[in-house]
């Protein structure tokens, strides 16, 4: 797919758009990149692509930008129905999300992760195995770098370990993984989305150009997801990660305290579950997912042993930032949804003061009500759901709002006792308070930090 001289605007000056913009200038493009952004805020590397012959129209997403594009490349945060991108489809041009211009660039074998919680534990971990098993593995997309600003240089050898969310798999259409693992489903995103069908919709594009010499490895409880991976072309590999083992069939499950797969009826023992760094039932399970994926790529049952012995989890996903006076800190600030914070919440068995909130994303915020209440808990309610929060778990369990997330440490740090566990799992993100969920977990662990300086201060 040449590239030289062809007029192509990328919309959204963030991550992928930035890599994007980059990658095309350099193979000769001539490149026009739109963001509703000034230039004053906006990144430096985002401003640096001038230096590169791309042309920044800030401010707005102006009709003329698009006049006269062979391509459109739109980053994941650019919703996909602006009516700058269908006036563009209606002129000729091809519009596609940047992981659909990498796959067309890249050369290797690709596997991609998608799911509503645990893909980016999955993907780490994939990508982990495969680094142990020596293979040249190439780890990002919707985590690190994007996958765009992988391809230089990939050949045949080449393993590409690649988080995908809804938002770029709908802007695909020859995206086509050898191995496609779908964790799970349940109502995500539904401020950007139009429906939960037109979710599931963008997930399942994750499937749409497999061949049945690929595997999809998907959750087999989780109804919708098992649906989806029947209709497609590809072989099934089923995940099972609480309940009775699967008995016949291609799988991946535990039994007798190990994660056991088989594969043309041939059973072998993975991990034991003794070796595992990281807390709660669902991260065990992503890590069953990475192992099976990295097995149908060819890495070894010792390659999986090793490399999943020494994984110690991933930054803001049930993170261990520090014990205090007996009270342990986890920022689980990946937890953007409500389905991933009550998956945080089971991964304890003691009583929990959770920190909630940000912006609603959609999804019914009673559903944690049962664990906390089981718990004990107290819950902590920030940002602009607070009140919704307040609503929809006063009756269950206390809630306390509170201004900000240092107050929200601060209340965590009265109400805690030795044993109990603070927990930031906000089932929200992160947009009306920080840029985006990692510097809210970096602010968590920055308050937490300075709560541990200070008690070895008065200890000192």
């Amino acid at each position: 797919m040449s590239l030289e001289s062809a007029a192509v605007v990328v919309v959204g000056l963030a991550r992928s758009g930035v890599a994007a913009a980059d990658f095309l200038a350099r193979r000769g493009a001539s490149v026009v990149a739109t963001d509703l952004k000034s230039e004053d805020e906006l990144s430096e590397e985002a401003l640096s692509l001038r230096a590169r012959g791309v042309r920044l129209d800030l401010q707005g997403h102006r009709s003329d930008t698009f006049d006269g594009a062979s391509m459109v490349v739109v980053s994941p945060g650019v919703p996909w129905e602006r009516p700058e991108l269908e006036a563009a489809r209606e002129a000729g041009a091809e519009v596609m999300a940047e992981i659909e211009l990498a796959f067309r660039h890249l050369e290797g074998r690709l596997a991609a992760i998608t799911g509503t919680k645990g893909k980016s534990t999955t993907t780490a971990a994939l990508g982990a195995i495969l680094q142990e098993a020596g293979l040249d593995v190439r780890v990002g997309g919707n985590i690190g770098t994007p996958l765009i600003g992988l391809v230089e240089g990939s050949d045949e050898r080449t393993v590409f370990a690649v988080e995908v969310s809804s938002f770029q798999l709908e802007g695909t259409s020859r995206f086509h993984p050898q191995v496609a693992v779908w964790l799970n489903l349940s109502p995500d995103h539904l401020d950007r989305h139009a429906s939960l069908d037109a979710y599931v919709a963008a997930k399942a594009r994750l499937f749409a150009r497999q061949e049945a010499t690929d595997w999809a490895v998907v959750n087999v409880d989780d109804p919708v997801v098992l649906r989806e991976a029947r209709r497609a072309r590809a072989r099934l590999l089923l995940l099972r990660v609480t309940g009775e083992p699967l008995v016949e069939g291609d799988g991946a499950f535990f039994r007798d305290g190990a994660a056991w797969m088989r594969r043309d009826d041939r059973e072998e023992r993975l991990f034991g579950l003794d070796d595992l760094r990281v807390p709660g039932v669902h991260l065990a399970g992503d890590l069953l997912a990475a192992a099976a994926a990295a097995r149908l790529l060819g890495a070894t049952r010792d390659d999986v042993a090793k490399a999943i012995a020494g994984f110690g989890g991933i930054e803001h996903v049930l993170e261990h930032v520090a014990t205090i006076d007996g009270v342990a800190f986890f920022n689980d600030s990946k937890a953007t949804n409500v389905a991933a914070a009550v998956r945080s919440v089971e991964a304890f068995d003691g009583r929990v003061v959770a920190i909630l909130g940000g912006r609603h994303k959609g999804g019914d915020f009673a559903l944690l009500a049962p664990r906390l209440r089981a718990l004990g808990s107290h819950v902590l309610a920030i940002g602009e759901a607070g009140e919704e929060i307040e609503r929809a778990l006063g009756a269950a369990v206390p809630v306390d709002r509170c201004p900000d997330l240092a107050a929200a440490v601060e209340r965590a740090v009265a109400l805690a006792e030795p044993g109990d566990t603070v927990l930031l799992a906000p089932a929200c993100s992160s947009f009306d308070m920080f840029r985006d969920f990692a510097e809210r977990g970096r602010r968590f662990k920055d308050e937490v930090e300075r709560l541990e300086g200070r008690r070895e201060g008065e200890h000192g």
